[in-house]
């Protein structure tokens, strides 16, 4: 049950960040890819600056955590498209 938590809060984060930084949707396998590295970037860039979610934050903290990651994801892949 969990895997599919952690799919759908991929799915919303990659959505998230293709509307917050406009042009960059991938559809909903892109989404879904980019919402999960996404998670897994915004988790180590938390734990590198030191900062803590809250552990009752549950469900929307993992969201905010996933979009957060996605979005520097999807800037970073601008950058190096752009270069």
């Amino acid at each position: 049950m969990n895997f599919i938590w952690f799919i759908l809060i991929g799915l919303a984060a990659g959505w998230i960040a293709g509307q917050l930084v406009k042009g960059s949707s991938f559809g909903l396998v892109g989404d879904i890819i980019v919402g999960v590295v996404g998670a897994m970037l915004g988790g180590f860039l938390f734990s590198t600056f030191g900062v803590a979610v809250a552990t009752g934050s549950g469900l929307l903290g993992s969201l905010i955590v996933a979009t957060i990651g996605a979005v520097v994801l999807l800037l970073g892949l601008r950058l190096i498209k752009s270069a």
